[in-house]
Order: structure tokens, then C-alpha cells, then sequence
């Protein structure tokens, strides 16, 4: 089977790109122009219902987020209150980053066999894969908060203990689609 070879002769002005540079210009200037003038009659309170460009005027206008986006992590708890982690170093082992450590300790209850004397994670190393979420048999850890800020001052402020990622709670959905969280500010040291 022989491949047919087409050749096509272009002319002058098509061997120059002219055209087809010209053809660029005026479709990048209709969109600059038209998304200019809907952002002027915004300043002037005009045409509040058009939608000029693609950007989110952020901080005041948060871009919707997909609901499986990955966010900082929490710890989830029992009837009881104690943590739902039985330290079984899974979430430890499968972390890419190594930013997950773990000691475990017997639990006062006989019924539950370890829990977590110390459950940290350094959010400086964590790369938000994931795979912690996966890996946990319990269903302890999850990345559902919402909470896409933090930072901190040192690199301290940065690993959160088991006390903080208790204290996390999911994220719920509002009528103008953007996460309610409690502010969580990790502490400096």
C-alpha cells in the first residue's frame, strides 16, 4: 500500500504567513477590546450581568473549585471523640514525600488495639498527593477542609500535630459556591 503524497502549491501571500498573521491580530484584538470595554462599564456600575474575560478578581471573587480537589488534611473522630487512626503506619509508609510520622501507643480501650500518641505531617514536604487518603484502612485522614491558605513564618508553623488536624473540620458549600472554613493560621515558633 503506497502512501498518496499531495502536494499543494501555496501562492505569494500564503508563503508570506501574512494573512494568517493578520487573521491573529484582529481575533486578539476583538477579544482585548470587547473584554476592555465590558471592564470599564463595570467600573462604572454598567452591564454588572456581562462577564468580561476569564478572570477571578481575587480575593473578592474565589474561582469555583471541583469538589475532589485535594486541601489540607484533617483527622477524622470517633463516637467517643478520640481519633479514628489506629497508628497502623499506613498513610506513613505510602507517603511519597515522607512528611507523615507517626508513634503509636496502646489504647486505653481493649477493643481498639493502637492509637496515634503522636500524628504529625509537615506541610512543607507534602506534595498533596493523596495516596495518605487512599492507603488509611480506617478512613482517618482526609483532604477535604477547603482550606487552601496557609502559610507560615517558620518551618515549625508549618507541621500540623494531631491536636490541629482534629480540630479541622470539612468544607461546606455556600449559594456562591466558595468553601466556609475556620481560619486556620499554623502557629510560629
Amino acid at each position: 500500500m503506497a502512501i498518496k503524497k499531495i502536494e499543494r502549491n501555496l501562492g505569494f501571500w500564503e508563503k508570506t504567513y501574512l494573512p494568517e498573521i493578520a487573521h491573529g491580530l484582529r481575533l486578539t484584538a476583538r477579544h482585548f477590546f470587547g473584554n476592555l470595554l465590558i471592564h470599564i462599564a463595570h467600573s462604572f456600575g454598567w452591564a454588572k450581568h456581562l462577564r468580561g474575560g476569564e478572570t477571578y478578581q481575587y480575593p473578592e471573587e474565589r474561582r469555583p473549585l471541583s469538589p475532589r480537589l485535594r486541601t489540607l488534611h484533617r483527622l477524622t473522630r470517633r463516637q467517643d471523640g478520640s481519633p479514628r487512626c489506629v497508628a497502623c503506619m499506613m498513610c506513613e509508609t505510602v507517603c511519597p514525600a515522607r512528611c507523615i510520622y507517626i508513634v503509636g501507643g496502646e489504647h486505653p480501650n481493649p477493643q481498639i488495639e493502637k492509637y496515634p500518641v503522636s500524628f504529625d505531617i509537615d506541610l512543607g514536604l507534602c506534595v498533596f498527593c493523596g495516596f495518605c487518603v487512599e492507603a488509611c484502612p480506617e478512613d482517618a485522614i482526609r483532604m477535604d477542609t477547603g482550606i487552601l491558605e496557609f502559610s507560615s513564618y517558620s518551618r515549625e508553623g508549618m507541621v500540623m500535630d494531631v491536636n490541629k488536624l482534629l480540630s479541622l473540620s470539612p468544607k461546606q458549600q455556600t449559594t456562591d459556591n466558595r468553601p466556609q472554613t475556620a481560619d486556620h493560621k499554623p502557629q510560629t515558633g
